[in-house]
């Protein structure tokens, strides 16, 4: 997991880098390769703003948002974009089932069962 941090207005916290490094990694428990972040944090007169670009499997995930605590700004972004990524996820594994996942690739999909061996004996009976 690699993250970038950008400052613009403040100072640079190690907290504050840390706990969104926490957050941030969260996330990566839905995604199949290690993701990649830009984060942004600004201050504009009294109002933190946070913006948070991920990009992983392929796909780019972002979201911003603006309150007067850094902390909750970090939390609400982070929010949207793991509604995001599940979202992402879901509708990934929705297209996998509906298609047959790996049994159409394999061409099991529109076989016959096989019959029981229990059948076998009664049909031999039957015949006598």
């Amino acid at each position: 997991m690699q993250v970038s941090f950008t400052f613009r207005n403040v100072e640079s916290s190690e907290n504050v880098k840390r706990y969104a490094r926490e957050k941030i990694a969260k996330m990566q428990k839905y995604l199949r390769t290690p993701l990649e972040a830009d984060v942004v944090l600004s201050v504009e007169k009294h109002h933190h703003r946070v913006e948070i670009s991920i990009r992983a499997d392929g796909d780019r995930f972002a979201a911003n948002h603006e309150s007067e605590d850094m902390y909750a700004s970090i939390d609400h972004v982070v929010h949207k974009i793991d509604r995001q990524v599940r979202d992402a996820k879901d509708a990934a594994t929705g297209r996998m089932r509906q298609s047959g996942g790996v049994a159409q690739l394999s061409g099991k999909l529109g076989e016959a069962p096989a019959p029981a061996d229990s059948e076998a004996p009664e049909a031999e009976a039957a015949a006598d």
